[in-house]
């Protein structure tokens, strides 16, 4: 029964992985990004068929569980992902204000301009 288990996580990392690395930006972000996503689909496979590996790794750092090291790989991540989406949503929101200036002074009647008859 643990076998099926671990083929369904490892299925679900590889899903998860595979949704994530579609979109993008700038091409080296991008390669960057997929590279990292296949790392950590690598590694979650790895800890999922052989969880005492994890425990060891997180020995190396001080860490008495591999669990514990997961849960803080997860904060980091989570601090990060907040981080990036932040500035993401930050850009957009100028771009966004640059735009609706652009439109506003690009629809605003010229009264140098003739009209046609109005």
């Amino acid at each position: 029964m643990l076998i099926v288990i671990q083929i369904i996580l490892v299925l679900a990392v590889v899903l998860v992985a595979m949704i994530l690395m579609r979109g993008g930006s700038n091409a080296r972000h991008l390669a960057i990004r997929r590279i990292m996503l296949m790392v950590f689909t690598f590694v979650a496979a790895l800890s999922i068929f052989f969880p005492q590996m994890l425990t060891t790794v997180a020995g190396w750092f001080g860490i008495g569980r591999g669990t514990d090291l997961v849960l803080y790989g997860v904060v980091v991540w989570l601090l990060i992902f907040m981080a990036t989406t932040y500035q993401r949503f930050r850009q957009t929101e100028i771009s966004l204000t640059k735009l609706s200036r652009r439109i506003a002074i690009d629809e605003t009647p010229r009264v140098w301009e003739k009209t046609d008859g109005k």
